[in-house]
């Protein structure tokens, strides 16, 4: 169907000129208004937040940190360090890891939580994290642990001897002091 002969009254429709977000304003460049979505560390209770600058609009997932690492042995590596912070508190954790050995065409999935306590220069693990543990046949001796060391929380993953296995880590958090 034909939209010839449709006229607007009025003259154009209103256009927003500038867009405010939680933190700045962002303002739209020959009508071009950049919107990208990033993730950060940053404590914020909603678990989401907003920022403009320029003609740039961050729509922002808070309370997360990610990592990725590839192991080709047994040697417990370091897939994701997690500062706490210099305010006395508790950290709730809760993640998953993906894990694809390369080698034999074969995957791992694994899920946990974990609860921290930081004096604001030491980590004190609560309790032992619980664990999900999904893997293929081949991959039944990799595995992953979560520790505390100095003021940070640290997760390792453990490969197989002689598999390249490619990791990635999603942690999401809550924080009260």
């Amino acid at each position: 169907m034909s939209q010839a002969g449709i006229t607007i009254s009025g003259g154009a429709p209103a256009v927003p000129t500038s867009f405010t977000t939680d933190s700045g304003v962002a303002v739209p460049v020959a009508n071009n208004l950049f919107i990208y979505g990033i993730d950060s560390i940053a404590n914020n209770d909603n678990g989401i937040a907003t920022s403009g600058s320029g003609s740039t609009v961050n729509v922002i997932l808070t309370n997360r940190a990610t990592g990725t690492v590839t192991t080709a042995d047994a040697t417990p590596t370091t897939a994701l360090t997690f500062a706490l912070g210099a305010v006395p508190g508790v950290y709730f954790f809760e993640g998953n890891i993906v894990a694809y050995d390369v080698t034999d065409v074969a995957g791992g999935a694994y899920s946990f939580v974990s609860g921290f306590r930081t004096t604001g220069a030491a980590a004190v693990e609560i309790s032992t994290e619980f664990k999900d543990v999904f893997e293929e046949a081949a991959m039944a001796t990799a595995d992953f642990t979560i520790s505390g060391s100095a003021n940070n929380v640290i997760i390792q993953v453990q490969g197989i001897a002689g598999k390249t296995i490619d990791w990635n880590v999603t942690l999401t958090y809550r924080f009260v002091s």
